[in-house]
């Protein structure tokens, strides 16, 4: 299951070397529910080498703002607490998967 990124676990998430994708999104959007099962999925196939995880930019504004997140859903994709690549919009598995292999 993708990890709930918040304010309170960010920064201890975010400084190690392990990739780290957070999917900013939001209850009300139709796009961020479609890709969610393709974000649980990654997440779970994932889990031990990357953090995948989920970031309500509802409830944590303020992480989004730091990242100029201006659509959602957005997946950002971090490395040694950089951004290493961005994407806007709906995914599918094969792409997230790339993405995913690309930086790990």
């Amino acid at each position: 299951m993708a990890l709930a990124i918040t304010t309170e676990n960010f920064d201890s998430l975010v400084k190690g070397d392990q990739l780290v994708v957070v999917d900013f999104w939001a209850t009300w959007c139709g796009p961020c529910r479609h890709i969610a099962p393709i974000v649980e999925e990654v997440a779970a196939e994932y889990e031990g080498k990357a953090v995948i995880g989920k970031c309500d930019t509802d409830e944590n504004g303020d992480i989004a703002m730091q990242f100029g997140v201006m659509n959602i859903p957005t997946l950002i994709f971090l490395k040694n607490g950089e951004e290493v690549d961005r994407h806007v919009g709906i995914i599918s598995k094969d792409e997230l998967v790339k993405k995913v292999n690309q930086y790990l």
